[in-house]
C-alpha cells in the first residue's frame, strides 16, 4: 500500500503544476475556476493520501475541511457565471 502511495505523489505533483498553469495562463474565467477546482480536489485527495501514509488521522480532518471550501467555491462560481447574486 505505502508504495502505491510513493508512486502516486510524483503523479499529483505533476498534476498540481499543470493545474497552476493553466490557472495562471487559462483563456477564460471558467477555464481557471476549474483549474483552481480541480486543484483544490487533487490537494484534498493528496492530503488523505499522506494522512494513510502516515497514520496522522488530523490530516484527514483537514482534507475534509478542503473539500467543504472547494464546493463552496464551485456553488460561488456558479453564482458569479450565472450572474446571480450568491443569496438568490
Amino acid at each position: 500500500m505505502k508504495t502505491v502511495i510513493l508512486f502516486l505523489i510524483p503523479v499529483f505533483g505533476v498534476s498540481v503544476i499543470l493545474y497552476s498553469v493553466r490557472v495562471a495562463r487559462g483563456p477564460t474565467i471558467p477555464d481557471m475556476a476549474l483549474a483552481v477546482d480541480c486543484l483544490s480536489y487533487d490537494v484534498c485527495f493528496l492530503m488523505a493520501l499522506l494522512a494513510v501514509y502516515f497514520e496522522a488521522p488530523f490530516l484527514v480532518v483537514c482534507a475534509i475541511c478542503l473539500a467543504l471550501w472547494a464546493y463552496m467555491f464551485d456553488l460561488y462560481m456558479a453564482k458569479y457565471l450565472e450572474k446571480k447574486e450568491l443569496g438568490e
